[in-house]
C-alpha cells in the first residue's frame, strides 16, 4: 500500500530544492484530499454555461464545477482569509468573467464585497465596501449594471457594475438595517425589496422613500429570503423565522403559506423553478420542501436533518438541481428534486480534530471531525489520505476530539460526550456495567499506533520500531465510571494500556477500551494532553503538567517554561525529552522541567501542535500564525527543516516517506513527492 501511494505521489511531484538544517523546502501547495463535504453557503451559474457553477463556502473558499456539480475544484480563497462566509455570488450576465461576492464574518461586523475580472481566479476587495458585513447581494434582472447590497448597516446600490457604491437606506435608521435578503423587481430596478432581522421593507423610487410591508406577517420576523415571481411581478414570496409568506399585491398584503412544519420555519432560501414557475422550493433548517402549485401544498424532499442554505436549478434542464447544505455539502438531484445524492467530489471543508494510524498498516489512517453532526464523526482512509470512508454510525452526531488505535487494533474515539470503540464499522459506547478482574493482554509486534501524542512509555531508549511487553499479573479493575458522558480531549495508546485525558481527569484501560479505571494524578481535572516515551508518561492541562515514571502509579509536578502562558501541545521523544508548545514558541527539557530550552534558529510562534515521529527521530510542529509553514526538528542536534505547505495546519503526521496534515478548516492535505531541482529522488 505504501509503495502504491509512493508511485502515485511521484506522479504529482514537483522539482524543489531539498532543504538542509535551518532551511525551508519550497514546493507547490500540498494537495487537498478530503474527507469530502462540509458547509456550503451559495451557488451562482455562468449565464453562458449552466453547467459551470460557482460555490461559496463558510471558510472563504470559492469553488467551481464545469460538469454541473459532479466534481468540484478549489478556485480561490477570497481575501486570503478563512473566516469569510460567502452567502452571495453574482455573475455578470453581460460579462461572465466579471464576478462579485458578498462576504461576512460570524463573530463580528466585518466582511466586504470582492470582485474578480478573470472568472474567479484572482480577487480584489472593493474599497468602499471594505469591512461591511454583506448578508445579501443581487443584480437587477432588467439591468446588470445595477447591483444592490444588503449589509448590517443598511442597503447600498451600485449603478456601474459594482465599482462605486452609495447607501440608499436612511443613514442612522432604527429600522432599515441588518439586511438579510434582497430582491429587485423583474422590470423596474427602482423597486427593491429588503428583508431585515425585523420584517420586510420596500422602495419604489430607488431608495428615496421606504415603506414597511408587514401586513399579514407575524411581528418580529427575520426575513431570510425574498423572490419576485418571473411571470407576475405582483407575486412575492418571503420566508421568515415565523414561516413562509406569499403576496399577490406586490407586498401590500401577505398570507402565510401552510404545510411546512413549525419546527422547519427557519427558511433560509426560496427558489422558483425558472421553467415551471408554480414550482417553488423552500430550504429550511429541517430539509428542503417543494410545492408544484404555487404554494398551496408542500412536500418535504430531503431528510429532515438537512439544513438548506441555497438551491440552484439548471435553467436549461430544471430536473437538474444542486442543494447547498450545512455539514453534508452538496446534494444533487436529476429528477426535479424528488431524489438526491451526495455530490462532493473535490470539495472538503472539514474541521479535523483527531488523528490516529494503524501500526500494522501505516497507510490506514483515521481522522475525527467536529461540528458536522451525522455528516461527520470519523473517517478512515486505506491509502494514506487519498480516499475516505465515513465511520459515524453509533456516534449519534457527537464531535470526535481524540482517536487512538489500541494494541489489538481496536479503534477508540473520545468525543464531546463519552468514549466509543469501533466494531465492524459500528461505534459502541462505553457502558456502565460493573466488571471483574481483567488481565492485560500480552503484546508483541510493531510499536503501537499513536493518535498524535507520543510513543509507548515502555519502549526502551533508542528502540523505535518494535516493542515487546511481558504480560503482567492481573490487576483489579474497579467498576466502570458510571454513566461517563464527559468530554475526552486526548487518547494515548501505549504497549498494553490506553489512557484518556478527560474533563474528569485521567482514565486508563487495559482492555482496549472495553473497561476503564480512574487514575489518580497529582493535580486536578480536567486534562487535555498526553504524551509518553522512554518509560515516562506526561499529562497536562492548559496551565500545568505532571510526569510519571512508574506506569501512572505516582506523579510529580513539572514546572513550565517561564515564557509559556498556555500549553497547546505536548510530546516526549525517544530519549525522554519533554516537548511543550504554546503561543510563545517551542521548548524542550531533558530533566523533567528542571531546565527548559527553546529550539535555536526557529522563530515560530502561535504553535498549535507537536508530535514525536519515532521512525524519523524528529519532532513535527505546526502553527496558527500567518505563515503556512510546518517544521521538523531533529532530536539529535536540533536541526530544523521546514516546508511551506500552502495551508494553515493543526497537525502533521508521517505516512511512509511522505506526510499528511490536517488543515484548520479544509480537511486533510497530502505532501507531494519531493525531489530536488535536478530530479533526484
Amino acid at each position: 500500500m505504501i509503495e502504491s501511494l509512493r508511485r502515485w505521489l511521484r506522479g504529482v511531484c514537483v522539482a524543489v530544492l531539498v532543504a538542509g538544517s535551518g532551511s525551508a523546502a519550497y514546493a507547490v501547495p500540498w494537495l487537498p484530499f478530503g474527507p469530502d463535504g462540509g458547509d456550503v453557503r451559495s451557488f451562482a451559474a455562468d449565464p453562458m454555461n449552466p453547467a459551470h457553477v460557482y460555490m461559496g463556502t463558510a471558510n472563504g473558499w470559492i469553488y467551481e464545477t464545469t460538469d454541473g456539480g459532479a466534481k468540484w475544484q478549489r478556485l480561490a480563497r477570497i481575501g486570503r482569509r478563512d473566516d469569510l462566509v460567502l452567502d452571495s455570488i453574482v455573475v455578470d450576465v453581460e460579462n461572465p468573467k466579471h464576478i462579485l461576492v458578498g462576504a461576512w464574518v460570524t463573530d463580528r461586523p466585518d466582511g466586504g464585497i470582492f470582485v474578480s475580472q478573470d472568472a474567479g481566479h484572482t480577487w480584489t476587495s472593493n474599497a468602499e465596501m471594505s469591512g461591511q458585513s454583506i448578508r445579501a447581494l443581487t443584480a437587477a434582472p432588467s439591468d446588470a449594471k445595477i447591483l444592490i447590497a444588503g449589509a448590517l448597516s443598511g442597503v447600498y446600490r451600485s449603478t456601474d457594475g459594482g465599482r462605486r457604491w452609495e447607501r440608499i437606506s436612511p443613514a442612522g435608521s432604527t429600522e432599515i438595517h441588518e439586511i438579510e435578503s434582497l430582491a429587485v423587481d423583474t422590470h423596474d430596478p427602482q423597486i427593491i425589496y429588503a428583508g431585515t432581522w425585523h420584517l420586510p421593507w420596500k422602495t419604489v423610487d430607488g431608495g428615496a422613500h421606504w415603506k414597511n410591508i408587514k401586513a399579514g406577517i407575524i411581528e418580529d420576523s427575520d426575513v431570510f429570503s425574498i423572490i419576485v415571481d418571473d411571470r407576475d411581478n405582483r407575486t412575492i414570496y418571503a420566508s421568515a423565522c415565523s414561516g413562509i409568506y406569499k403576496s399577490e399585491s406586490a407586498g401590500e398584503l401577505f398570507k402565510k403559506v401552510q404545510g411546512i412544519p413549525s419546527t422547519a420555519r427557519r427558511t433560509r432560501v426560496l427558489m422558483q423553478d425558472p421553467v415551471h414557475p408554480d414550482i417553488v422550493f423552500a430550504g429550511t433548517t429541517e430539509g428542503l420542501f417543494r410545492t408544484s402549485d404555487a404554494g398551496q401544498d408542500w412536500r418535504r424532499m430531503t431528510r429532515p436533518e438537512e439544513i438548506i442554505n441555497d438551491v440552484y436549478i439548471d435553467p436549461k434542464n430544471p430536473d437538474h438541481m444542486l442543494v447547498a447544505t450545512d455539514r453534508a455539502g452538496v446534494l444533487m438531484s436529476n429528477d426535479g428534486g424528488f431524489t438526491y445524492r451526495s455530490s462532493n467530489s473535490g470539495f472538503s471543508a472539514r474541521q479535523i480534530s483527531a488523528y490516529a494510524s494503524d501500526s500494522r498498516n501505516p497507510a490506514q489512517i483515521y481522522v475525527g471531525v467536529v461540528n458536522d453532526k451525522d455528516s461527520g464523526g470519523a473517517f478512515v482512509s486505506r491509502d494514506g489520505g487519498i480516499r475516505w470512508e465515513q465511520r459515524a454510525e453509533g456516534l449519534g452526531g457527537r464531535d470526535v476530539f481524540a482517536l487512538a488505535v489500541a494494541p489489538d487494533n481496536t479503534v477508540i474515539a473520545g468525543t464531546n460526550h463519552g468514549i466509543f470503540t469501533l466494531h465492524d464499522s459500528m461505534w459502541q459506547e462505553y457502558g456502565t456495567e460493573a466488571t471483574a478482574s481483567v488481565a492485560p493482554m500480552e503484546y508483541s509486534g510493531p510499536g503501537p499506533a499513536d493518535p498524535g501524542l507520543a510513543v509507548s512509555p515502555l519502549r526502551k531508549r533508542g528502540v523505535a520500531t518494535r516493542t515487546t511487553v511481558k504480560k503482567p499479573a492481573a490487576v483489579n479493575v474497579p467498576k466502570k465510571i458510571a454513566g461517563f458522558e464527559g468530554a475526552v480531549y486526548a487518547l494515548l495508546s501505549t504497549g498494553y494500556d490506553v489512557y484518556a485525558a478527560t474533563q474528569q481527569g485521567l482514565l486508563a484501560s487495559t482492555s482496549s477500551g472495553a473497561s476503564w479505571r480512574q487514575v489518580v494524578t497529582a493535580g486536578t481535572a480536567p486534562l487535555r494532553y498526553l504524551a509518553a516515551g522512554d518509560g515516562k508518561l506526561v499529562a497536562a492541562d492548559l496551565k500545568r503538567m505532571e510526569v510519571s515514571s512508574d506506569g501512572a502509579r505516582s506523579w510529580k509536578a513539572v514546572k513550565l517554561p517561564a515564557g509559556l502562558t498556555q500549553i497547546s501541545g505536548l510530546a516526549v521523544d525517544g530519549s525522554g525529552e519533554i516537548w511543550v508548545v504554546g503561543g510563545e514558541g517551542i521548548w524542550f527539557s531533558g530533566d523533567d522541567g528542571a531546565r527548559w530550552q527553546m529550539v535555536p534558529k526557529l522563530n515560530l510562534n502561535d504553535v498549535n501542535s507537536v508530535y514525536y515521529d519515532a521512525a524519523g527521530q524528529r519532532v513535527l510542529v505546526t502553527a496558527n500564525n500567518s505563515s503556512t509553514f510546518a517544521c521538523a526538528i531533529a532530536v539529535a542536534g536540533k536541526a530544523v527543516q521546514c516546508w511551506d505547505t500552502g495551508w494553515h495546519l493543526r497537525l502533521l503526521r508521517p505516512v511512509g516517506d511522505h506526510m499528511v496534515a490536517a488543515t484548520l478548516f479544509d480537511g486533510i492535505v497530502v505532501q507531494p513527492r519531493m525531489v530536488d531541482s535536478k530530479g533526484r529522488d
